[in-house]
């Protein structure tokens, strides 16, 4: 599996999704410009002593994400709030790409009109605008995991 954040912006948010990958042997993806820096103290606490075991690529661009997602045959799933599917719905592969926009402004314009079949959302109440980023993740990720009978996981 695979975990992408686009331009994340919270250090300790980003340090809890690395823990979860390492915890998962799951691909982490960073795309470009990241709101701290990789070696933040921050970061670092929230995954705690675990960056060693986290399977970490930084990107350019979502674009460029996508390309290599598409040379290697694999589903992307864009999340947001505006997917007209949930992530329960989804037949999830063990190549797949799980993406997921900054917290602050969501994924880009272009993924919206150019993806709407791989949005994807996970239902909550009216009053909220959203869920944290790294719950989203574990959520979607533990969700995928399961429905491959968890590889690799005691």
């Amino acid at each position: 599996m695979h975990i992408v954040l686009f331009e994340p912006q919270i250090p300790p948010n980003t340090g809890n999704i690395a823990r979860t990958c390492a915890a998962t042997g799951t691909v982490l993806h960073l795309v470009k410009p990241l709101g701290f820096q990789i070696d933040d103290a921050t970061l670092r606490r929230a995954g705690l002593d675990y960056w060693k075991y986290v399977n970490l690529t930084t990107h350019e661009s979502l674009e460029e994400v996508l390309a290599i997602a598409q040379k290697e045959g694999a589903n992307t799933y864009f999340f947001t709030k505006f997917g007209t599917r949930t992530y329960s719905d989804i037949a999830y592969q063990s190549s797949d790409y799980l993406i997921f926009g900054k917290e602050t402004t969501g994924l880009p314009d272009f993924v919206h009109e150019l993806y709407k079949e791989r949005l994807v959302r996970v239902p909550m109440g009216p009053v909220m605008r959203s869920l944290n980023l790294s719950n989203t993740v574990a959520l979607a990720l533990y969700e995928a995991l399961r429905q491959q009978a968890f590889p690799g996981l005691t």
